[in-house]
């Protein structure tokens, strides 16, 4: 089934994770996209490009000649969400951070061929497969060490390697854009789920095992989060929205253990209720990631209204189209 014509997994997916529209061409396993695609300050025009020209990479990443700089010395990784790919989700930021002189590189993990999309699975292989690529990176660039940013499921695929993997010796600074730290609840509907024999299984099958490990209570998350959300050596931050379409209840998406440092979007600008799909598309929350790196980055956006909802209807309207 596939995630253009399904509509019942974006209502699922709107309610815990991200499940947005699916890529043609998209292999198994892991991709490494060669086909860099321009700038886009929209999902929707990054997603109307991305069906066109599948394996994109966005703007300003994968120049594997990319050297770092004494000021940007670590290349930075990012890992886009669940049923996307990295330019459907990173066509605003990537070029945003190479204009700020950063080493940027994407990866299309967790692909199903039957599927024609990435990160629909299981999040310890794809957390393997983006080892895999930070090796590649620090060989290829000479780095020692690397930071890492993602997005959704990109930010559980991310902190599984860091935490897991034997990632901490490489990763110097982990930021968790709408990250499901905790997973969702889908508005009250996962214990439902539950409580039904072979709901969670339905979940799987119908949808995937990338969205059923990331409901609140997985199995993936409680191993994740055991012990600690955090390993040493690395710091630690998580960028959200109290409005969060996705992750419910939003305080889920914050770090819980002393020394990370969770951002709330509307602490920062109480009237840019930008939620969960518009997140690495707002030029405020992308402002955000820059000083997150880089607390002198000079910033390019204002704090100005965004209306709840914003873009929610064209996001509904491209799943399905």
């Amino acid at each position: 089934m596939s995630g253009r014509t399904r509509i019942a997994g974006l209502v699922l997916a709107s309610a815990c994770l991200v499940a947005l529209p699916s890529v043609a061409g998209a292999q198994s396993g892991a991709s490494v996209p060669t086909h860099v695609g321009p700038a886009q300050i929209t999902r929707h025009a990054a997603t109307a490009y991305a069906e066109t020209h599948p394996d994109s990479a966005p703007a300003g990443s994968n120049n594997f000649d990319c050297r770092p700089t004494a000021e940007h010395p670590r290349p930075v990784l990012l890992a886009h969400g669940t049923d996307t790919q990295a330019y459907t989700d990173w066509a605003a930021v990537a070029p945003a951070l190479a204009a700020d002189g950063y080493c940027v590189f994407v990866l299309n993990y967790g692909g199903d061929p039957e599927e024609d999309t990435f990160g629909v699975g299981d999040i310890v292989s794809s957390a393997s497969e983006f080892r895999a690529f930070v090796d590649q990176v620090r060989s290829r660039t000479g780095a020692d060490r690397v930071d890492v940013i993602g997005y959704s499921q990109g930010a559980t695929v991310t902190r599984y390697y860091t935490n897991k993997l034997g990632g901490s010796q490489f990763v110097d600074h982990w930021i968790g854009l709408a990250s499901p730290t905790y997973g969702g609840v889908m508005f009250g509907l996962v214990p439902l789920v539950r409580a039904i024999p072979g709901g969670e299984e339905f979940v799987e099958d119908t949808f995937s095992v990338a969205v059923r490990e990331q409901m609140e209570g997985s199995d993936l998350l409680r191993s994740l989060n055991n012990g600690g959300d955090t390993v040493p050596g690395v710091r630690y931050t998580t960028i959200g929205s109290q409005v969060d379409e996705v992750i419910q209840p939003s305080g889920n998406i914050a770090l819980r253990d002393s020394g990370a440092e969770n951002i709330v979007l509307q602490d920062l600008c109480p009237q840019n209720l930008t939620g969960h799909f518009r997140m690495p598309y707002d030029p405020y929350v992308i402002d955000i990631i820059r000083t997150s790196l880089d607390p002198d980055a000079e910033r390019h956006a204002p704090c100005t209204a965004v209306p709840l909802g914003t873009d929610i209807p064209q996001v509904v309207i491209d799943a399905n189209s």
